[in-house]
């Protein structure tokens, strides 16, 4: 008896198309059945170049895997693949994502000389003292004072905010952003946060209570909270 069953459905969208494997048949059955698929919608070489979003569901391919679909698909014909998706990621990437997601509570007091540096978002329970520091690649939550450094977003991300109970830094630093004390008021400020306004191009203070509308995915920060 035939096997009939379809293991690569093609889609057109306005971006380009959508290849669709069937995460139950083994690799090699999907690379088979995908050669002739591609053969049949090979573009003429007058046509421009179309993108391929390859969606896998529950199925993991590795880098020679990948590799592979790519040549296939590439190789000779006027595709290019845009990207790869998958319900499921590798041990070691899911790890690495929850390092990065993972909020780190400290209870200490950061004082002089010392730096505190810290993979996803940090809660320190505690205060930076002048000529302290604290870095983390996530969001900064200080119950305590903020009177040193505290530079958030450190890979990058534009979006991390830092909040303290009571704000009065020598310095903050967002991503690429830098504040100086200047940039405050002289005595101080209570229940406060740093974010960067991309309008005026700057990191700006404001009161914590604006950050649900600034910052929507701030949420998650809560939920963690109570759910450890």
């Amino acid at each position: 008896m035939l096997d009939s069953k379809q293991r690569i459905t093609i889609k057109g969208t306005r971006d380009g198309l959508t290849l669709l494997i069937d995460d139950s048949c083994s690799f090699e059955e999907a690379v088979n059945e995908l050669r002739e698929k591609i053969a049949e919608s090979r573009p003429n070489k007058e046509e421009p170049i179309v993108s391929v979003t390859v969606q896998l569901g529950n199925r993991y391919l590795n880098n020679v895997q990948k590799e592979h679909l790519r040549y296939l698909i590439s190789e000779e014909n006027r595709f290019t693949i845009h990207s790869f998706e998958s319900n499921v990621v590798h041990k070691d990437e899911a790890l690495a994502w929850r390092e990065e997601s993972e909020i780190k509570s400290v209870n200490k007091i950061v004082r002089s000389g010392q730096i505190l540096n810290v993979t996803g978002d940090l809660l320190l329970i505690g205060d930076v003292n002048p000529g302290g520091k604290v870095i983390s690649t996530g969001n900064i939550y200080i119950l305590g004072n903020l009177r040193g450094i505290a530079h958030a977003g450190k890979e990058g991300d534009r979006n991390a905010i830092i909040a303290a109970s009571y704000m009065k830094p020598s310095q903050l630093r967002i991503a690429d952003y830098i504040s100086r004390a200047p940039d405050y008021e002289a005595d101080g400020v209570y229940m406060e946060c740093g974010l960067v306004d991309e309008k005026q191009d700057k990191i700006i203070i404001d009161r914590i209570q604006v950050l649900p509308h600034l910052r929507k995915d701030l949420s998650g920060f809560e939920r963690r909270m109570h759910n450890g």
